[in-house]
């Protein structure tokens, strides 16, 4: 394994789109959806066993979920899980990362995944992840991302354009799209040229930095008051007093959309970004009726296509239900159509503030 290498995993978010089996106290990077006794975070980390250092490991996340993480990643020291004090997106979080790693090793390179995402085919992912380092190893001013091949009209996710052709699976990107509806998203995928975002970024140390000073200067300057200081027993209380000068932005706002030499890999490995329990369906393995269920003390009737988690050893029984999530803990049942889990969060908010305690 090259030494040079390095990954930032980012595992600081709260997941509000998986209540109520994902709470603030510990969301769903932490949970175990599969039943196969590794948290998403856990097999994202496992992913990466052979490719990168595993001391080169860096966990983004904040002191409320320190603990959680070191349950579930004794492997890592305390100095690998850098606590952010304050929530302020994706750039502010990566600018940190960067920083933190260049003051450990001015030639490193550097790949940032978030933490919740499931992948399919880990060869295949594996195969993908080599090839961006040696990517951005060659050329060594790029910023990479990489691009999934999609499979229907997503909603859900934001887009990239395919520009130039570079080599194999690389191109320039032309442009990126947030969020399209539906009628744009057909067009999208008819295309051919449109790739979804995953949210998976490769670069050096020195590309990406130089990229926040000129296109993210707040960020930048912040960072470059505690240059001296990173990587050293008194970065933590520098980040601790400065952090929150920075804007809350998230890195394909401050950066990706305005830097010139943003290249894309097309890839197909499996991917989802599990963001939703409509996602979790999507990719979990299903029973003779279409239902996808995480307890096998259930009992159906005339049910069709619909998500069912439950824990403890709750049995449930339903008759004529189609097309519903249904998810229960020991203090909150959640039940609606999966039409309408675009709402969610608006529940959620409303339990928050009639039921503080419960999200």
């Amino acid at each position: 394994m090259d030494n040079n290498r390095y990954c930032v995993i980012m595992c600081g978010g709260v997941g509000s789109r998986f209540w109520p089996f994902s709470r603030e106290a510990k969301p769903k990077q932490f949970i175990d959806f599969f039943g196969t006794g590794s948290s998403l975070l856990q097999m994202t980390v496992a992913r990466l066993r052979g490719i990168v250092p595993v001391e080169n490991i860096i966990l983004m996340t904040n002191s409320r979920y320190a603990e959680v993480i070191a349950e579930q990643l004794p492997e890592l020291s305390s100095d690998q899980i850098l606590l952010e004090p304050a929530r302020r997106n994706t750039a502010p979080c990566i600018a940190w990362a960067a920083w933190h790693i260049a003051a450990r090793n001015p030639q490193a390179s550097i790949m940032v995944a978030p933490s919740d995402h499931l992948i399919i085919r880990t060869d295949e992912y594996a195969q993908a992840v080599r090839d961006s380092f040696d990517f951005v190893e060659r050329h060594n001013s790029s910023l990479l991302t990489l691009g999934i091949k999609p499979s229907r009209p997503e909603t859900g996710y934001g887009y990239i354009q395919r520009g130039t052709p570079i080599e194999g699976a690389f191109s320039t990107v032309k442009t990126f799209t947030e969020k399209p509806d539906e009628q744009l998203a057909r067009v999208f995928l008819d295309s051919g040229e449109f790739l979804w975002n995953s949210g998976m970024f490769f670069w050096s140390a020195t590309a990406i930095i130089n990229a926040m000073r000129t296109h993210a200067p707040e960020i930048a300057a912040v960072m470059d008051d505690g240059l001296e200081l990173m990587a050293s027993p008194r970065e933590q209380e520098f980040i601790n007093t400065a952090y929150e000068r920075c804007p809350n932005i998230s890195i394909d706002y401050a950066v990706m959309e305005k830097a010139a030499g943003v290249c894309v890999q097309q890839v197909d490995f499996g991917w989802s970004d599990l963001g939703t329990w409509g996602a979790l369906y999507d990719v979990s393995p299903k029973g003779r009726d279409g239902n996808v269920v995480q307890n096998s003390r259930v009992l159906l009737q005339d049910c069709h296509r619909n998500v069912i988690a439950i824990k403890g050893h709750k049995v449930l029984v339903a008759s004529g239900i189609d097309d519903y999530i249904i998810a229960d803990t020991p203090d909150a049942l959640l039940i609606i159509p999966k039409s309408d889990e675009q709402r969610l969060r608006q529940y959620v908010n409303e339990v928050r503030n009639t039921y503080g305690d419960l999200v």
